[in-house]
């Protein structure tokens, strides 16, 4: 079913934005447009591109002005990995800059994009839900700035008559991923599948992007109404496949989709690989060379991280639509057709 807003997705040339304007699109949703630091120019003829800075407040206000946008889907963000300052400046003071320019545009809806890592310190966490603190440490600056993003996204709810709500994805893949499914792709490519990171019985929240997509739609629906009785607006979301698999079985899964079995395994226990992660980053930092393996990704791999996402499925009424299953064979097709065409 289609909705009467009128859609504007930040960052919708990456990922996750790409795949929520294909699924409002599909939806029947009409006016969709995307706002961007840069676009590829491959979107449907429905779609208004335009092109600005989110750090920009005047390019905002022309693109939501134009538009006639009521709702926000905000993804944009640098990726993990990025420079420290550039984190600051897109999640913290660009997220600023979409609030501003949403109350002065009349706009009544804001969903922003979090993470499911914000609550997520490196300590294995189970069956852990929204009520869960913010980790005195956060692990990285991306999860810190995204947190306060959060809070500024909360705070602003019924500011101006607008209505927020925050959705935090847990380690989201599928077609359109250059990061993860790609990152598999390669690692058959350079003969390095044999090596897994700790002994796979930690438990891991991962989260089809289709189904990503689909929590933000229902999320845009269920805030219409006045924000005094709206019982979505402020709040924030996790959202998972609610199936959590061991952690390198999605990497054995794709491999498997793709023709590949390792011949063999070599374990390395989570202490071993915690000690090669610090001597890896000493010799990068000695070479400038990136390490392979560093103790952040160590500590994502090994640690348990599976999330109770009651509160989508009572409040947004979330239900994934495709299973891990059938989320690995799409993810496969896409590689074999499409993304292996263009490479890592």
């Amino acid at each position: 079913m289609s909705s009467n807003d009128s859609f504007l997705v930040i960052g919708g040339s990456g990922f996750l934005g790409r795949a929520i304007v294909d699924m409002l699109l599909e939806r029947g949703n009409q006016r969709v447009a995307v706002f961007d630091l840069k676009t590829d120019g491959n979107f449907d003829s429905r779609v208004q591109v335009y092109q600005g800075n989110i750090l920009n407040e005047d390019e905002l206000l022309s693109a939501l002005n134009d538009s006639g946008t009521t709702c926000i889907i905000h993804t944009a963000s640098p990726m993990p990995g990025a420079p420290a300052p550039s984190f600051w400046k897109v999640n913290v003071d660009g997220t600023r800059a979409v609030i501003s320019a949403a109350v002065k545009a009349g706009v009544e809806k804001l969903i922003y994009t979090s993470s499911a890592s914000t609550i997520f310190n490196g300590a294995d966490i189970a069956g852990v839900d929204e009520t869960t603190p913010f980790p005195k440490k956060h692990m990285d600056t991306y999860n810190e700035t995204k947190a306060i993003a959060e809070t500024i996204i909360v705070d602003a709810n019924g500011h101006g008559g607008l209505k927020t709500a925050v959705l935090r994805p847990s380690g989201i893949f599928g077609p359109g991923d250059y990061q993860s499914i790609a990152s598999y792709a390669r690692l058959i490519d350079d003969g390095k599948t044999t090596m897994q990171l700790g002994d796979n019985t930690n438990l891991f929240d991962f989260l089809y992007v289709e189904n990503a997509a689909y929590a933000f739609i229902l999320a845009a629906e269920k805030l219409s109404g006045p924000v005094e009785e709206n019982p979505v607006a402020g709040q924030v979301f996790i959202i998972t496949n609610d199936d959590p698999w061991p952690f390198w079985n999605l990497a054995r899964a794709v491999w498997k989709g793709l023709g590949h079995v390792p011949p063999k395994t070599t374990i390395i226990p989570r202490p071993v690989a915690m000690f090669i992660g610090l001597i890896s980053e000493f010799w990068g930092w000695l070479t400038g060379k990136p390490a392979l393996i560093t103790r952040f990704r160590v500590t994502f791999a090994c640690a348990t991280r599976w999330f109770n996402i009651s509160k989508a499925k009572t409040l947004l009424g979330y239900k994934p639509l495709y299973t891990m299953d059938e989320g690995v064979q799409k993810s496969v097709e896409w590689w074999k057709n499409e993304g292996s065409k263009r490479g890592y």
